[in-house]
Formats: structure tokens, C-alpha cells, sequence
């Protein structure tokens, strides 16, 4: 039995291997400290996520979470605009952050004995960051000139920032993470002031760290730093409910483009009940069944078999803070037009429900989730991504090994009766598509590279 074989039986066979030894305590000011010791290597990462992210944004101001990310990095009473990028450098190490729908996070990878130093200068720019109203002016340019990059020179981000928009009426996950550019136009210092005072607290943050440590140092650490800092109280969050959605929802979007292409999502649940929910694991799954690997449906039937695509994909996560949906997604093959694809991919969703999956395909999604897990563990950052983004969503750290029981536990059944109830009939009510109508590329017009799901600042 090859390496690879045998952490795949260790992990089925073994419940909790995933996520061993992670330590929690709880400072007096609420702030949490979660702590994986992994002493594999001599290095360290060390996070800090904040319970606040693009969905928590008021209309006017989207994008101030993003924003403010930014002018995390314009320095304190004590360090200076740019220095905390050097000091970390200096250090031997790497740091960054994103902002997402859900959350904010800020990172340092760094050799273990800094970590100390890591750990006081994000505490740092937790209370004491250093607000000037020229700063904002020259970063929010910055940012602007990231929505264009990111963006607007970008057509499938168009179509998916247009997709968001029109399927979510109410809910604010119809809100881009970067903004609308009228908004960052008109936004200023005092309202990223406000974000920062009204959302940045230790009470609304956990600090994650994982690496060559010893956890009962770190807890001591995070009190001499982390534990400084006073609580205060939070805004109330009010959750905001997507009205029923009761047909299909169509846009279309024209930007300079080769090839045309096609998002399609349906509203489903996400996880809430870890212990109770089925459907949520099931989706996953079919997700799994579509995408994922070359032997997967969706390459295999519509790329390699009929060649109606160039490529074409699945997704959902139903770890999330607002709503779920299940996307399809595709480029149509020269020649071939978006209604043929689009046919195509509505096809694939009919087979499984119609005809259900097979053991080998289920067996091999069920393969896939565990040794995605444990490949997971030769990476820190990985680790550190995993239970960050778990508790995110607001689930406990101490349930993601119950969660991967719960995917090796979904039946062929499961899968095919979220195939009919989702994607059978009425389930166009509950659809919306996007569609880029290419126009002719300007071959003077750079193109980039945009990451889906999360803004970072580098």
C-alpha cells in the first residue's frame, strides 16, 4: 500500500484524525484562541479572522470591508504606514489578507520564534490603527483601480457580479465584495473609520494559530497582547431573509470577449443543523458527481464526449454565513451557442435525477472529500483556511470531523431525491442565469486574473 493509500484507510478508519489536538481558550475580553500544534516544520501561522465581512455592509457603502482591509496596512501609534510588511519580511516570513462575504481575515506565515512579535503587532492594529484622511484618499484609489482590474476588465466577473445582483432581491449577499464603483467614489475616511470602530473588537474576532508551538505559550502570549484590549459592544446584526423567489431570472451582459459563457444558480439550503441536515451533504455530493476531477460528468460528457464546451462546472458550499446556491457554470466550444449548453448542463442535472448516480461515482466523490482533508495536513495554511472558514460560517471547530462522517454517509438515494427536489419540476422558479453576450475584443485592453469568493490586498 502506496503513502497516499494508506492515509486514505488511516482517515476512514480514524474519525477526528483530521482536526486532532486543536486547544481553545476563551480571553476575559471574548476573544477566542484556537491553537493546532503541528511541529512537522519550524514555522507558524498565525491568523486573525473578524466576524464581519461584505454582507454586514450597508447600502452606500459596499466594499468599506475590503476597504478597510487596505488601511489595516497604514500603521499604528508605533509602526509606521508600510512597516508591518517589512518587519514580517524581516522576520523571514510572508502576511496578507482577504476579505469575503462572510469575514475578514489577516495572516502571517512566519519562522516560530517570531510569533511573539506577530502576535503584538496585530494586537496593535486591532485597537490602535492609525486613521488619516490622506491615507484613505491614496488607498481607496487603489482599490478603485482593483475593481477595474479585477472586474470590469474582466467579463466573467461581470457576469457573476450581474448573476449575484439579480438573483438576490433583498438578501446582501447581492452586494459585491470590491463594491460598486459609485460607492467606492463616493466613500469616505469616516465611514471606513466606522467600520473599523463599530466591527473591529476582540469580541468579534478568534485568533487561529497553527504550526511548531507549544499551545499553553500561545494562550500566555495572546493575554499579554490580545488580552489588553477591552471589549465593546458590537451592532446589532439584522439578518436579512430572501423574499421567494417565484421565476426565472435572466440577465444579460456585453463586454469585450472571444467566447461566450453561462452561469446558472438555483437557491438551495446551506447547512445549518450539522446534526440534523441531509440535503446539504447530499448537494455537496452531486456537486462531486458533476465536478471536481477529469472523470467527473461534466468534463467527461460535455468537454471530451459531446464537445459542446470548452469547459463547464459545478459548485456549492453550504458553509455559509447567508444563502446557498448550486451552481453550473460553462464556456461553449466554437461554434457551439450558450442555449446549447445550457441544454447540456440541464441535461446532466436530469440524468441523476432520473437515473440516479452509480457506487463507483459515489464512492469516488467519498475518496475525494477525505483525501482532500488529509492532503489538507501537509499544508498549515490549509489547516488554518479549514477551521478559519468553518468558524466563519459559525460552526464550531470541534464538529468539522462530525461534517466529513456526515459526506461519507450520503446514500445514492440522498443524492438522486436532491436531484428531483431542487432541479425537477418548478425548480426553474427558483433559477437565475447569466449570460456574456461577447462583443470584439480590443487587443490594446489588458486582461487579469480574478479570484472568486474572496478580495485580497495583494
Amino acid at each position: 500500500m502506496n503513502m497516499k493509500k494508506a492515509l486514505l484507510a488511516a482517515a476512514l478508519l480514524l474519525p477526528g484524525m483530521l482536526l486532532a489536538n486543536p486547544h481553545e481558550k476563551q480571553l476575559v475580553n471574548g476573544m477566542r484562541v484556537i491553537v493546532k500544534e503541528d511541529r512537522r516544520a519550524p514555522t507558524v501561522v498565525h491568523m486573525v479572522w473578524y466576524r464581519a465581512g461584505a454582507m454586514d455592509e450597508k447600502d452606500g457603502t459596499s466594499g468599506v470591508a475590503h476597504v478597510l482591509e487596505h488601511m489595516m496596512f497604514k500603521g499604528t501609534k508605533t509602526v509606521k504606514a508600510g512597516e508591518f510588511n517589512k518587519i514580517v519580511a524581516e522576520a523571514g516570513g510572508r502576511d496578507n489578507a482577504f476579505t469575503s462575504l462572510d469575514y475578514t481575515a489577516y495572516f502571517q506565515i512566519v519562522p516560530k520564534a517570531a510569533l511573539p512579535r506577530m502576535m503584538a503587532l496585530e494586537a496593535d492594529r486591532m485597537a490602535n490603527l492609525s486613521f488619516k484622511p490622506e491615507d484613505f484618499a491614496a488607498e481607496i484609489k487603489v482599490v478603485m483601480e482593483e475593481r477595474r482590474m479585477r472586474t470590469e476588465d474582466n467579463p466573467q466577473s461581470l457576469v457573476h457580479e450581474a448573476l449575484n445582483s439579480v438573483a438576490f432581491r433583498a438578501h446582501p449577499y447581492r452586494r459585491p465584495i470590491i463594491g460598486w464603483m459609485d460607492d467606492l467614489e463616493n466613500m469616505t475616511w469616516q465611514d471606513a473609520l466606522d467600520w473599523y470602530r463599530h466591527w473591529y473588537a476582540p469580541n468579534n474576532a478568534y485568533l487561529l494559530v497553527v504550526g511548531d508551538v507549544d499551545h499553553q505559550k500561545v494562550f500566555r502570549d495572546a493575554e499579554r497582547t490580545y488580552g489588553r484590549i477591552k471589549a465593546k459592544p458590537l451592532p446589532v446584526r439584522k439578518l436579512q431573509h430572501e423574499p421567494e423567489q417565484t421565476g426565472i431570472k435572466r440577465v444579460t451582459v456585453k463586454a469585450p470577449a472571444k467566447l461566450p459563457y453561462l452561469s446558472m444558480a438555483w437557491k438551495v439550503p446551506r447547512l445549518r443543523d450539522i446534526d440534523q441536515d441531509r440535503e446539504s451533504f447530499a448537494l455537496e455530493v452531486l456537486a462531486g458527481v458533476l465536478d471536481g476531477t477529469d472523470s467527473a460528468r461534466l468534463p467527461r460528457n460535455l468537454v471530451r464526449g459531446q464537445k459542446i464546451a470548452q469547459s463547464a462546472g459545478a459548485g456549492y458550499d453550504g458553509t455559509v454565513r447567508g444563502e446557498a446556491t448550486f451552481m453550473l457554470v460553462g464556456q461553449p466550444a466554437e461554434g457551439r451557442s450558450v442555449a446549447e449548453l445550457e441544454t447540456a448542463l440541464r441535461g446532466e442535472l436530469a440524468r441523476v435525477r432520473d437515473e440516479g448516480v452509480t457506487d463507483e461515482e459515489l464512492a469516488r466523490i467519498k475518496t475525494q472529500i477525505v483525501a482532500s482533508q488529509v492532503y489538507k495536513r501537509d499544508s498549515m495554511m490549509a489547516q488554518a483556511m479549514e477551521i478559519g472558514g468553518f468558524e466563519a460560517a459559525g460552526f464550531n471547530w470541534r464538529d468539522h470531523d462530525k461534517l466529513l462522517d456526515k459526506l461519507r454517509s450520503v446514500t445514492s438515494e440522498e443524492v438522486q431525491s436532491v436531484a428531483r427536489k431542487y432541479f425537477g419540476d418548478g425548480s426553474d422558479d427558483r433559477l437565475t442565469v447569466a449570460v456574456l453576450d461577447p462583443l470584439p475584443l480590443d487587443q490594446t485592453k489588458p486582461k487579469s486574473n480574478t479570484k472568486s469568493g474572496v478580495v485580497g490586498r495583494h
